[in-house]
C-alpha cells in the first residue's frame, strides 16, 4: 500500500470515522497494477475527489458532485473509463456507467455504449430524463443524441497504452484462448455525502480488458456495482463483475450500514463476502448519511481518495 503524502493508516481511519457531510470518496478500480507508478493514481483520485467536493461546496447535491467526480476520472486516461478505457476482443472501447440518488432512489444506468464520451453523464439523463434504469447500446446512443450528447468516434477513446495492451492479449488469445486472457479489471467510482445527510454514488467501466463485446458486469447494475439510500448509505464496487453481481457488493455494504456497522465495517464485511461466496477479488467505498466514510478491497492495489469539508486537499492511496 502507497500514500500520496505523510498520511498513515491510523490517519486515514481518523478521517474516515469522523461524521458529519460534506465528503466524498473516489475511487479508480482494484485492478491497479503492483508495478505501476502510483503518482498518476495518486493525482487523479485526489483531484477527481476535490471537484466533487466543489460541488458540495457550492450548494450541489451529493448526486451532482458523485458525477463530477466520475466525469474527472472517465476523462482521465489513467483509468479504465471513458476515455483510456479497456478494449473488447474486437478493439473496441464499450462503456458502462450507472448513478443512483439516496434521497428520492431515482437510478440510472448505461450499457455497451461505443459513442460517448463520458457514460455517466448519459446514465445521469436516463435518471433523471426518463421513467426506466437501464438502457443499452444503440438504443442508449439515440438517447445520447435526443440529449444533446454529442457522438464521439470509438477510436477518440482508444489511448496508444490500451491498444499495445490489446495487441499483446490479441497475440495471447491466439495460442491460449481468449477467455484465458480476461483477467484485468478496473472501474473508477466515487460516492459523496451532503451536509444535511443525503447520500449518492456512481460507478463507471470499460469493463474487463479483452472482454466479448456485449458483455456487461456489474457496474451499470444498481445494487451491484451502485447503491445509494438515505437510509443506508451509498457505495461503489471494483472488481470482477460477474463475482460482485452474484452478492450484489454494493447493496450488500448498504444494508449493513443500517444494521448499525460503521461504513469501515460495512466494505469489510462485503468485500469479504465478495471472496467467501463468490470467490471474487474487489474493492468498495460508501458514504454513510452521518457522514462516516469507508473503503475495503482484496486486490494488491486499489487507488482511492477522499476529502470532507474542512480539508485543504484530498488525501489519496493506492
Amino acid at each position: 500500500m502507497a500514500y500520496a503524502g505523510d498520511v498513515t493508516q491510523t490517519e486515514f481511519d481518523r478521517l474516515l470515522d469522523q461524521r458529519g457531510g460534506p465528503a466524498l470518496v473516489v475511487h479508480g478500480g482494484a485492478g491497479t497494477r503492483v508495478d505501476a507508478d502510483p503518482a498518476p493514481y495518486f493525482e487523479g483520485t485526489r483531484r477527481a475527489a476535490e471537484a466533487g467536493l466543489r460541488v458540495l461546496a457550492q450548494g450541489g447535491s451529493a448526486l451532482d458532485a458523485a458525477v463530477a467526480a466520475a466525469v474527472f476520472l472517465e476523462n482521465d486516461p489513467n483509468f479504465n473509463a471513458g476515455t483510456g478505457a479497456a478494449l473488447t476482443s474486437a478493439g473496441e472501447v464499450e462503456l458502462d456507467a450507472s448513478c443512483m440518488d439516496g434521497t428520492t432512489l431515482r437510478a440510472g444506468g448505461v450499457a455497451c455504449v461505443k459513442t460517448v464520451k463520458n457514460p455517466v453523464l448519459l446514465a445521469r439523463r436516463v435518471c433523471d430524463d426518463t421513467p426506466h434504469v437501464l438502457m443499452c447500446a444503440t438504443g442508449a446512443e439515440a438517447f445520447a443524441r435526443e440529449c444533446g450528447i454529442p457522438e464521439v468516434p470509438n477510436a477518440l477513446m482508444v489511448t496508444q497504452r490500451q491498444l499495445e495492451r490489446w495487441r499483446e492479449l490479441h497475440a495471447l488469445a491466439q495460442v491460449e484462448g481468449a477467455d484465458s486472457v480476461r483477467k484485468k479489471i478496473g472501474t473508477i467510482g466515487a460516492v459523496a455525502v451532503d451536509a444535511r445527510g443525503g447520500v449518492a454514488a456512481c460507478t463507471s467501466t470499460g469493463g474487463t480488458m479483452y472482454k466479448r463485446p456485449g458483455r456487461v458486469g456489474d457496474t451499470p447494475i444498481i445494487g451491484a456495482g451502485t447503491y445509494a439510500d438515505d437510509h443506508e448509505a451509498a457505495a461503489s464496487s471494483t472488481g470482477l463483475g460477474e463475482a460482485i453481481l452474484k452478492v450484489t457488493l454494493a447493496r450488500a455494504a448498504c444494508v449493513r450500514v443500517r444494521e448499525g456497522a460503521s461504513p469501515r465495517e460495512a466494505a469489510a464485511f462485503a468485500v469479504g463476502l465478495l471472496r467467501e461466496r463468490a470467490q471474487g477479488e474487489g474493492g468498495v467505498i460508501i458514504a454513510g448519511p452521518d457522514g462516516r466514510l469507508g473503503w475495503a478491497y482484496n486486490t494488491p492495489r486499489m487507488s482511492r481518495a477522499m476529502i470532507r469539508a474542512g480539508m485543504s486537499k484530498a488525501l489519496a492511496a493506492v
